[in-house]
């Protein structure tokens, strides 16, 4: 994409991602962390929850695609 090293970093497009998800989007943060592949750090929650929710990770992500290319348009 033309960015060196210095300018940024993969887990700052991750963080960037997750900050804006949540706050300007307004997707629950459960959706954004399946989607990051993060754990539950809670060992009852990593043996019991089984959810997916791909349906609406799937909508997040279309809405994610959609901003970006809103931002792109803006240039």
């Amino acid at each position: 994409m033309g960015f060196s090293k210095e300018e940024v970093s993969v887990h700052g497009f991750r963080a960037t991602a997750r900050t804006l998800l949540d706050e300007v989007l307004g997707f629950r943060p459960d959706f954004i962390e399946h989607q990051l592949a993060h754990t539950v750090r809670d060992p009852n929650g990593r043996a019991y929850n089984r959810t997916a929710h791909l349906e609406e990770r799937r909508k997040m992500m279309q809405s994610w695609a959609d901003y970006l290319d809103s931002l792109k348009s803006q240039q």
